[in-house]
């Protein structure tokens, strides 16, 4: 039986993205050019009235969407006001590596993120100082393997990727490369004194 291709995403990683990080950051050693560790998808459903129907509907839908089955993460200590107990079960999580992780990023970037209503972008301030970027979003409906005529509810959850990369300015090059749309493109840079007076005498 042959193997299956490996995903386009980190086919453009190695071929494209590498030699582009490399000239911009320097990097003397290719075990310093960043990459993705690990993509970390999570839902927390503990403020829901309803927690166990709640949890067991965001089990599904992440299932589906990252073609991987959730672990339940448990609260920590009792919230009164929430009505939650310790040990209790408030969310479901998923971690991606490997072919995965790289399917579900493009499918992310090239596929869901763009059928968010009047998309702009994503924003770039969502970094954590450790190379690592969070991105929320509202509701699983972005994602193509979404039946829209079957959503119970709209399940909100959080998107952490983790890399490899020492600062956050590396990281944002990174996933630059790999096609995330931030909303700080660069701008044009300002013509010179030279460059205006050229237009004004042509």
């Amino acid at each position: 039986m042959s193997a299956l291709p490996e995903p386009e995403l980190l086919t453009e990683y190695r071929s494209r993205v590498v030699p582009a990080l490399q000239k911009a950051h320097g990097y003397s050693n290719v075990h310093e050019i960043p990459r993705i560790q690990k993509v970390v998808i999570n839902s927390a459903v503990g403020s829901q009235p309803d927690v166990k129907e709640a949890l067991e509907i965001a089990k599904e839908e992440i299932a589906v969407i990252t073609g991987q089955r959730p672990v339940e993460t448990i609260a920590k200590k009792s919230i009164a006001n929430f009505k939650l107990r310790q040990y209790q079960a408030i969310g479901a999580k998923v971690t991606l590596r490997g072919r995965g992780m790289y399917e579900f990023l493009e499918r992310l970037i090239k596929t869901a993120l763009p059928r968010i209503r009047d998309f702009r972008g994503v924003s770039a301030k969502a970094f954590d100082g450790r190379g690592n970027y969070t991105l929320g979003v509202a509701d699983q409906s972005i994602f193509p393997e979404i039946e829209l005529d079957r959503i119970k509810r709209n399940i909100g959850f959080d998107i952490t990727i983790v890399t490899s990369a020492r600062t956050d300015a590396e990281a944002k090059t990174l996933l630059m490369e790999l096609g995330m749309p931030f909303t700080d493109k660069p701008k044009p840079s300002a013509p010179t004194k030279n460059e205006e007076e050229a237009a004004t005498q042509s």
